[in-house]
């Protein structure tokens, strides 16, 4: 039984890299824990499959970030300093002391445990999620094929670049294998290539693909962060800003989309303010939407933006929750309404839009996991989400974070 579906130690998203440049210069002696979710119970795993995810994940330990690799990132990311490269020539992944799992064979329930300091554990989520969805679809959903896949990109991606959107692959966490994910890849480039359309294909957020075919990599920031530093804090009324403000001071002008919704864009924009050229909202090129009704969420940034004497068309709305083509061609055109840009981070809809070969016209349903930030530094970590089903953390936490912050208990 093999098990290659990490190869790299770069098979990650690029805001894993950049979060752990944040965490080196801030936090660099913070203890975490993150916890492994499944939104689509139902969707378990055998016991081959897990002996098989076991295996995948103790093979973690033999990647090291390989002298080529570090070659292309200086070259494509500039942003990362010195201070990276002397942390990750010593880093390894150590999953036996890292790394917790249990299986209960009889209920098939999976619980997944990550534990140790922040800057060690940083890299574990995206490839764990990628090989917990291998796991599923090699030994229990293998009713699929790869075959026309693609074909399918290159339609996607004809379609979005005629339609004039921006958009980049943020699909690894969830992608039905490493093969599913390089061929949608080849797609979308050749799309690129063959259209001259008002859209364009921007990239990937995963590192090592984007390496690969020389891509422009790209990402924003993840909950993750905004999540530690109010744990650490243990100031949500001013963890945005905080979390903000020291982003800025390890970036500088890249990197400067941010993530709204981790206690409610609602709270988020008490701290979003314009009232020097240095302050949030003028220094960040946009902001990220993750959850909520998209729609109100243009109008709920542009009206922001209008508020504080900036004009909205000088900023972006990246968009990134549950895209399909037809839903980023309307936010498209939507944005476009108010006079604001936007790009879109497509995940799932690209790495595992899959059919049931026995039943083509029946899809073969993608896995809906996540691993969240669970504490730091002993304090529970808590996500309150524009949309309720995606809460995470302790119940009881979530409940006085909220009357800290005077959001509804409901």
């Amino acid at each position: 039984m093999t098990t290659q579906a990490v190869t790299s130690i770069l098979d990650t998203d690029l805001y894993k890299l950049t979060m752990l440049q944040a965490v080196l210069e801030h936090y660099p002696t913070a203890e975490v824990s993150y916890v492994y979710t499944n939104r689509s119970p139902e969707m378990a795993l055998n016991e081959e499959a897990v002996a098989w995810l076991k295996q995948g994940i103790s093979n973690l330990k033999n990647l090291k970030l390989l002298p080529e690799e570090e070659a292309w990132l200086r070259h494509r990311c500039p942003y990362l300093k010195d201070s990276f490269y002397e942390f990750m020539h010593a880093y390894a992944f150590d999953p036996e002391n890292t790394v917790f799992l249990e299986y209960n064979k009889d209920t098939k329930d999976l619980a997944i445990t990550i534990k140790g300091l922040w800057k060690h554990t940083i890299f574990y989520e995206i490839p764990l999620l990628a090989l917990v969805s291998e796991a599923y679809f090699k030994f229990v959903d293998t009713d699929w094929s790869s075959e026309g896949q693609f074909e399918k990109a290159y339609e996607k991606g004809k379609r979005l670049i005629n339609a004039g959107c921006f958009f980049t692959d943020f699909g690894s966490r969830r992608r039905r294998d490493h093969h599913a994910q390089d061929v949608m890849l080849q797609g979308l480039i050749k799309a690129q290539q063959d259209v001259e359309g008002p859209g364009r294909f921007l990239g990937t957020s995963n590192v090592h693909f984007a390496q690969k075919y020389d891509l422009q990599v790209s990402g924003t920031v993840a909950h993750e962060w905004y999540m530690g530093v109010a744990a650490i804090t243990k100031n949500y009324t001013d963890a945005n800003r905080v979390a903000s403000e020291k982003w800025v001071q390890t970036f500088g002008k890249s990197l400067l989309i941010a993530l709204t919704d981790t206690f409610s864009t609602d709270v988020f924009l008490r701290n979003f303010t314009a009232k020097t050229p240095d302050d949030l909202a003028s220094v960040f090129h946009g902001v990220r939407q993750d959850s909520g009704v998209a729609e109100e969420y243009i109008e709920r940034i542009v009206e922001h933006y209008q508020s504080l004497g900036i004009d909205p068309s000088t900023k972006m709305i990246v968009h990134s929750d549950a895209l399909n083509v037809d839903r980023c061609i309307n936010l498209h055109n939507y944005g476009k309404k108010f006079g604001i840009k936007s790009s879109f981070g497509i995940g799932t809809n690209f790495t595992s839009d899959f059919n049931h070969v026995s039943k083509p016209d029946q899809k073969s349903k993608p896995m809906n996991i996540v691993i969240k930030l669970h504490s730091a530094n002993g304090a529970k970590a808590v996500k309150i989400s524009d949309d309720i089903m995606k809460n995470t953390g302790d119940r009881d936490a979530v409940v006085e974070v909220k009357k800290q912050l005077g959001l509804p208990l409901e």
